[in-house]
């Protein structure tokens, strides 16, 4: 970990993406960035996300909404909105920044019209860096996980950094992997073309058997 040198410009927030580092607030009050290189990276492969049998059955239920860009600057408000939060008042500022330039999307569930779930990360290449999540209603996180799993394969994304591994994530089928192996994963989608906006799955059903063919 070292401090980074603000001001901070969504550039050089790129830039450390690009390295492999990314920056992280200690506090919510606290104003001061720090970039992190963690020895082991939280990672979700794209080709064997775990879907079990009760979040099958929520997906196929089919009573929500996907949407991709549509509510990003609440989504990143949801996910700082915790008692403890590394996301400062700066960092929200460059991720917004980031998402007018198109270099940063979310992905929202919605429930009669309001938004119970979601994920935002920065796009880079062929690399997709997930910042955070959040979930007002049971499994929304985990509908929005299935979704942009199926979104970033068929937009040709080859790396979805998760930065460190949670239990959450794990149980999803995120693992770690040491960080001379994710730097090559790295090197290997910077110079990829990969579309976040591509159409996304007809339907539930054809997302499960997307994933059901390549898990």
């Amino acid at each position: 970990m070292r401090q980074a040198d603000p001001p901070l410009s969504p550039e050089m927030l790129l830039s450390g993406y690009a390295q492999g580092i990314f920056p992280m607030a200690m506090t919510r009050d606290e104003a001061e960035l720090h970039w992190f290189d963690p020895p082991r990276r939280g990672v979700m492969p794209l080709d064997a996300l775990h879907v079990s049998r009760s979040l099958r059955r929520r997906v196929l239920r089919w009573n929500y909404l996907v949407r991709i860009d549509s509510a990003f600057c609440e989504v990143v408000s949801a996910c700082g909105a915790r008692p403890e939060t590394w996301i400062n008042a700066e960092l929200a500022r460059l991720y917004q920044s980031l998402h007018a330039s198109g270099h940063a999307h979310s992905l929202e569930i919605w429930q009669e019209d309001a938004l119970v779930g979601g994920i935002f990360g920065v796009t880079l290449g062929g690399a997709f860096f997930g910042e955070s999540m959040f979930s007002r209603r049971r499994d929304a996180s985990k509908l929005a996980m299935v979704w942009l799993v199926d979104r970033l394969r068929r937009g040709g994304f080859t790396l979805f950094d998760t930065q460190y591994l949670t239990p959450h994530l794990a149980s999803l089928g995120g693992i770690e992997i040491p960080r001379a192996r994710y730097h090559a994963a790295l090197a290997d989608a910077l110079p990829r073309q990969a579309d976040f906006a591509r159409p996304a799955a007809a339907s539930p059903q054809e997302i499960l058997q997307r994933i059901s063919q390549t898990s």
